[in-house]
């Protein structure tokens, strides 16, 4: 099986897909594609990018199930390769959907 990406949403924009079959960030729109993680990037993505947010949804994605292209490019910022959907995300390409909220640091943990 292919390693599984996340996408990381604020809950309230995550509210306005739950009766749709495809998903789309708001970045969608202004760059062209949407930002997801690998697992190991995704902890810190959350404290680096979400600093202000309390809690969050992540969306575990099946890389084989999305109908939109993926592409892996790296982000200059960080050094690394991110995986990026270039389309909106059908939703039966969500395999697991959980909540991060802050630890007692103030920063996102993975408790599951």
């Amino acid at each position: 099986m292919t390693e599984p990406i996340y996408h990381i949403v604020k809950p309230t924009w995550w509210a306005n897909f739950a009766d749709k079959t495809h998903y789309e960030s708001e970045t969608l729109a202004q760059e062209g594609f949407i930002h997801c993680s690998t697992d190991k990037q995704l902890l810190p993505t959350c404290n680096r990018h979400f600093k202000q947010d309390t809690s969050l949804v992540i969306l575990t994605l099946d890389p084989k199930k999305l109908t939109s292209k993926l592409i892996y490019e790296l982000a200059p910022t960080v050094g690394e390769e991110f995986p990026h959907i270039y389309g909106p995300i059908n939703l039966d390409a969500v395999i697991e959907k959980f909540y991060l909220t802050k630890n007692e640091l103030g920063l996102f943990e993975r408790t599951i």
